[in-house]
């Protein structure tokens, strides 16, 4: 049979095209993808990139009988009183437990438009139980975080022994019993001083001796030790 091969037609391979995002510095690419026969070298896009949102610091006064822990739960967007005292420490000083009032702190950042900017959070998070900022409200807060550590005490029992420490007044200080002259005054709603405060102190409350629920779940967490439970206390412990 005769050769045929002279005859045979050759088959070009079509160009083959396709998109590839090449990363350059941080900044994906678009790059039209060239076959081996390609005889134009591809042009990149342009990378677009949004402008930085505008920010604004959100700003509060400090007034007679605030605490870091009252003024937080004034300002959610703060973070609580831990991260509120690290952002405001070079204008608070070393103890986050003593602010003077005037003093004009940072609560939060909003953006261009106003809105506050609240903290990031990963997952959504249960809504937490509402209490009033007042003497039953604080009891109340205590009483259920008590509950959840397993130490005694009622509400009645507790409010018994805050009238007749302090008068329902969370900044209350005593400045001339012998605890004072020591160098250790009682402080808060229940008259605490501050060795015992560390020692009782309840985790998930604020480690501050003015803060009203930190102040009496460590007060009724030392009661228990000592006394079996608040409730058990009609006079000075």
């Amino acid at each position: 049979m005769p050769a045929r091969g002279n005859q045979r037609r050759h088959r070009f391979t079509p160009l083959t095209r396709g998109i590839v995002a090449v990363t350059t510095g941080g900044a994906a690419l678009a790059l039209p993808l060239m076959g081996a026969t390609g005889a134009h070298a591809a042009q990149p896009t342009r990378a677009v990139q949004a402008a930085a949102p505008q920010v604004s610091l959100i700003t509060y006064k400090v007034v007679e009988g605030d605490t870091l822990a009252t003024i937080a739960k004034k300002h959610p967007t703060s973070g609580g009183w831990k991260d509120l005292y690290k952002a405001n420490r070079a204008v608070i000083g070393n103890d986050p437990a003593h602010i003077r009032p005037g003093l004009v702190i940072t609560v939060g950042t909003k953006n261009a438009k106003g809105a506050a900017k609240a903290p990031a959070t990963a997952a959504p998070v249960a809504a937490k139980t509402s209490y009033a900022n007042n003497l039953d409200g604080w009891i109340r807060e205590s009483l259920d975080i008590m509950a959840k550590k397993g130490i005694p005490g009622s509400y009645d029992g507790i409010h018994r022994n805050i009238l007749r420490e302090s008068s329902g007044n969370p900044q209350a200080m005593n400045n001339w019993d012998s605890n004072a002259v020591a160098g250790t005054p009682s402080k808060g709603l229940l008259q605490v001083i501050d060795p015992t405060f560390a020692a009782y102190h309840v985790s998930g409350t604020p480690m501050d001796p003015f803060d009203p629920v930190a102040n009496i779940t460590a007060a009724c967490n030392y009661a228990a030790a000592k006394y079996g439970s608040i409730d058990n206390v009609f006079g000075a412990y």
